[in-house]
């Protein structure tokens, strides 16, 4: 049996306003399923003598919506399965003009609170339709009962035309036996690995479990060939892919668990969180909830790593501010303009936390790889790590201890050596007196045709062209009174005279703190 449900009033419907901390959302008039008659089943029920029930519902959103708009649906007992799918008008508009994007999610009986436990997926405008019952749902939707109550379907207007934007959406009720939810099988937080080393890893990373094209299994074996140790899981809005990886790690693969928290003031990568973790993403930065949801993140195990954050799509311009950042990704995919722009700001954080005694925030890079011919691994951060284990990445990452290279080709060592005999590594410091000769030196292997570059708090200060062979050893002399800190940069020739060439790899830096004992 099915209906059509076409809101009245006005072109959202009867509405009411959800007043809270996160974004301003507006709720629809709920859609009721009326019960079927006693062993009536059309031909197509699932032989528990009810029907299916489907009901469509048309309306539309306007220029200027709320961020999430709430379609109510009352569920009645004995519901098997909840499927919906959905479209909308693709209104031509004029060059420079937004167009219509709608995505789409749902939450359950529990409901829509921000942080609830209500969520049940999140599919962005990546799919046209889901399912969700017990024993299976849509990638990107949690499995499990099809409980009776009020459900919620989150329409996203991502942009709307200035005409508006016209929407249908489909829902369909199956009864029936529940089902059994199996239990998730996570990743191991450790893998045999080589004992002190420095692992390469590409933490951002999107599967069919949100707009990836790759399967988990795809993703693994694209992790292998690019010489990853590890990767982490960060599906946008989601965290249903924490459970998809069983059969695919290894003592040469560790999987770390995460989320890519989507919102509409920026993208920031909840990296190697507790398998079976959520984070909210519905607020913006007006909303100052962003705090709470990275505590969140770190009380969970896992980094705030805020990603792309020049990136010029959408939503993407980060706007919350680095104070809760644990490491930022200053290298995001083939190297771009707004990359350039990530890692000056970066560097300009680092100036200001020397100055002002701050701790200072890591840089890392990721692939953000989606489909071919995004390549996983490019970039890969490589991180000085105890053990190939989630706490020692983690701690890695965040004590800076790393590098960004644009492929396994690329390996680097980087350090200062001065003072009484002292020693300092990537993301180390090195105590000196503030007229004390200081050493510094790059060993470089895999970036043919590059040039070395040292940055420090008063800029690029030297350079030098590596051997054809791309492999070579760079040395500089400095003080710790001169430079404050000294990172390297591996570059590419430039494409266009009178810009800097693409990056081949990045380190983190090593400081040179003056010794006031003396």
């Amino acid at each position: 049996m099915t209906g059509s449900h076409t809101p009245q009033n006005s072109p959202l419907g009867r509405r009411g306003l959800l007043v809270g901390t996160a974004a301003t959302a507006l709720t629809l008039s709920t859609v009721s399923f009326a019960s079927a008659a006693p062993g009536e089943d059309g031909g197509k029920g699932s032989g528990t003598g009810r029907a299916d029930r489907t009901e469509t519902v048309r309306g539309t959103l306007p220029a200027g919506s709320p961020d999430f708009v709430y379609l109510p649906v009352e569920v009645p007992h004995g519901v098997r399965e909840i499927a919906v799918s959905y479209t909308y008008e693709r209104t031509p508009v004029p060059p420079g003009t937004q167009g219509n994007a709608l995505d789409i999610g749902i939450f359950d009986e529990r409901g829509t609170e921000l942080g609830g436990s209500g969520f049940r997926g999140w599919s962005g405008g990546a799919r046209t339709g889901f399912f969700i019952r017990a024993d299976e749902a849509t990638p990107g939707y949690v499995a499990g009962p099809v409980r009776a109550g009020i459900w919620h379907i989150a329409l996203g207007p991502y942009t709307v035309a200035p005409e508006g934007l016209p929407y249908e959406v489909t829902i369909t009720l199956r009864f029936g036996a529940p089902g059994t939810t199996p239990a998730p099988v996570y990743p191991p937080e450790r893998a045999k690995g080589r004992g002190r080393a420095w692992y390469r890893g590409d933490c951002h990373l999107h599967s069919v479990h949100s707009d990836g094209r790759r399967t988990p299994a795809e993703i693994a074996t694209a992790a292998r060939a690019a010489g990853l140790d590890f990767i982490n899981s960060s599906d946008h809005n989601t965290h249903t892919a924490h459970g998809a990886w069983q059969g695919l790690w290894g003592d040469d693969l560790l999987i770390l668990t995460g989320e890519e928290i989507t919102t509409r003031n920026g993208h920031v990568v909840a990296l190697a969180t507790d398998p079976g973790t959520f984070v909210d993403w519905r607020y913006r930065a007006r909303d100052n909830r962003f705090g709470h949801y990275a505590k969140a993140v770190r009380r969970a195990g896992g980094l705030v790593v805020p990603a792309h954050p020049h990136a010029t799509c959408i939503g993407c311009n980060w706007k919350f501010g680095f104070g809760e950042a644990d490491a930022v990704e200053v290298w995001n995919g083939p190297y771009t303009p707004d990359d350039e722009v990530a890692l000056a700001e970066w560097d300009n954080s680092l100036v200001a936390a020397v100055r002002a005694s701050r701790p200072w925030i890591p840089a890392m890079g990721n692939s953000d790889a989606h489909r071919e011919p995004d390549q996983v691994g490019l970039p890969q951060t490589v991180v000085l790590a105890g053990e190939l284990s989630r706490e020692a990445i983690v701690a890695g990452i965040r004590a800076g201890h790393s590098y960004i290279a644009e492929s396994s080709a690329v390996t680097l060592s980087f350090g200062a050596s001065g003072g009484r005999g002292g020693h300092a590594g990537i993301g180390e410091r090195l105590r000196a007196a503030a007229d004390s000769p200081v050493t510094v030196r790059l060993e470089v292997a895999g970036a043919p045709g590059c040039t070395a570059h040292f940055v420090t708090d008063q800029g690029t200060l030297f350079t030098s062209a590596l051997p054809e062979s791309g492999a070579g050893t760079v040395e500089w002399r400095t003080t710790p009174a001169y430079a404050a800190y000294v990172r390297a940069e591996v570059r590419h020739p430039a494409a266009v005279p009178g810009l800097p060439g693409a990056l081949a790899a990045l380190t983190n830096p090593v400081f040179l703190d003056i010794d006031q004992s003396r």
